[in-house]
């Protein structure tokens, strides 16, 4: 074989020998996108175990079915190292969807308010209990009905009485004997039983005795608590009538125990009633009970009110807010974010980067924008004040509503004197050290 005829052998050789490694070696590109996949599909996150939606208690090692049908979710490490207990993730895409908006943790003065119901009321101080000071009988009566108004010197009943009738004759005796002692001490009798001195005069002008004698209002006002007819016999224990003026009224109102601390005499009130809607009238505080009523646990709270126009009348229902004042500054959240329930209070902590987690916190005050925290919360912390509800509910499946890294605020304990910072339990004392 000739050195042409090996060449040409040699070169058919090498080309059938490349085509072959062309088919069975892929491309460089190709090699790298296949290094990047299996690069991506060895960094993929593989779930420590599944549990169950409803019961995070159950876990299983592979996907499935929970006891009660649903399907059971995957837990990764990184969940596992979250934030503690009932720390839950979620994707920016559903943090917008919810509507979760967040509130600061401030120091702020808590405006209290408080709304509470009364009844309108006389003026006890110009209420008038009309007695008679003798026996007798009511003869004839001018006023026959309660709520009928009375001017002072208006006549209101006239009495016969056998004692009255005695008395006038002792002073006509001491005229016809002119004897001025006589006269004057049979004058100061008929006065000490409420005669008027017109019928006083009257009896010595005329010289006999009058039968019946009127009496009449001490005082301007309207008739309340109407208790005689014509033809009643009474006696100095009967109350006959009361007149009460309606210039001024009071407002016996109740407020529960816990806010009787908060109520002093002075305090600005406002008052509205249902029949005449829109209309505020304003007063302020007159005095506070010494009691409190062992049923209802409240204590009475009396409020005085001008009534120039005759507008408010006695028994009225009336609904009541009393400025209580500022307290001082203190360490406050929205009072939208705060989750009440029978045996906690909670707020729903924002962690940042879509966490979240369910704490508990003691409130104090609160008034219409804001509560009192007392203790679980730093200033300067972001809670929750919409859509709290539903990642409440998610984190209290697993939450131990403790704070782990609870610690105050070492720039606002810089500023704040002792007694201007919220109370903390010695637990968190413990852990602040």
């Amino acid at each position: 074989m000739n050195n042409l005829t090996k060449l040409v052998l040699a070169a058919t050789a090498g080309i059938v020998l490349g085509g072959l490694l062309t088919a069975q070696i892929p491309k460089l590109g190709d090699a790298k996108d296949s290094d990047m996949q299996s690069m991506a599909l060895g960094s993929e996150a593989k779930p420590l175990y599944w549990v169950a939606p409803m019961d995070p208690n159950y876990h299983s090692d592979e996907p499935g079915l929970s006891p009660m049908g649903m399907e059971l979710v995957a837990v990764y490490a990184e969940d596992e190292s979250a934030s503690g207990p009932g720390t839950i993730s979620i994707s920016p895409e559903v943090v917008n969807n919810l509507g979760v908006r967040v509130g600061l943790a401030s120091y702020q003065a808590i405006n209290t308010v408080i709304d509470t119901v009364g009844y309108v009321d006389y003026d006890q101080d110009q209420l008038v209990h009309i007695h008679a000071r003798m026996d007798g009988w009511i003869e004839k009566l001018y006023v026959t009905a309660e709520g009928a108004p009375v001017e002072a010197g208006q006549p209101l009943y006239e009495l016969y009485s056998p004692e009255l009738v005695g008395a006038q004759e002792e002073l006509l005796l001491a005229i016809s004997r002119d004897n001025a002692a006589l006269i004057q001490g049979a004058e100061r009798r008929l006065q000490a039983l409420q005669v008027p001195q017109q019928s006083i005069d009257q009896i010595k002008n005329q010289g006999q005795v009058q039968q019946a004698v009127v009496f009449r209002s001490p005082t301007t006002g309207f008739v309340d608590n109407l208790n005689v007819r014509e033809g009643f016999y009474v006696t100095p224990v009967n109350t006959l009538m009361s007149i009460g003026a309606l210039d001024q009224v009071w407002v016996e109102a109740e407020v529960f125990e816990r806010q009787s601390d908060l109520v002093e005499v002075g305090q600005p009130v406002s008052m509205q009633l249902d029949y005449l809607p829109g209309r505020t009238w304003s007063g302020q505080v007159d005095y506070l009970y010494p009691t409190l009523d062992a049923t209802t646990r409240t204590a009475r709270v009396r409020l005085r009110f001008d009534n120039g126009d005759m507008r408010l009348k006695p028994n009225m229902f009336a609904e009541i807010r009393i400025e209580a004042g500022s307290q001082r500054q203190s360490l406050t959240v929205p009072r939208e974010a705060l989750i009440r329930t029978g045996t906690q209070d909670r707020v729903v902590l924002s962690l940042g980067e879509g966490r979240f987690k369910s704490i508990e916190v003691t409130v104090g005050a609160m008034d219409s924008q804001r509560v009192q925290i007392l203790n679980g919360l730093n200033a300067g912390e972001e809670v929750v004040i919409s859509a709290q509800f539903l990642l409440d509910s998610e984190s209290s499946k697993s939450s131990d509503f403790m704070r782990m890294n609870y610690e105050p605020d070492s720039d606002m304990t810089l500023d704040m004197s002792a007694e201007e910072m919220p109370e903390m339990d010695q637990s968190q004392m413990n852990q602040s050290e």
